[in-house]
């Protein structure tokens, strides 16, 4: 069974659990109907518009 021949260092091991491994905030744009924020590719949980059109009734 292969056994390590040297310990391995703590700058190899943070580099290896650095944050490249950590998730990323999510993107957020402007709804062009109300201008509230929302995610990309999604229906606009404000006003329920999507390209335009009304896809989700919104009830004020």
């Amino acid at each position: 069974m292969a056994v390590p021949k040297r310990r391995t260092s703590k700058a190899r091991r943070d580099r290896r659990r650095s944050s490249v491994w950590k998730l990323e905030t999510p993107s957020f744009s402007t709804c062009p109907q109300c201008g509230a924020l929302m995610i990309p590719h999604r229906a606009c949980a404000n006003c329920g518009y999507y390209k335009g059109r009304e896809v989700v009734k919104h009830e004020d």
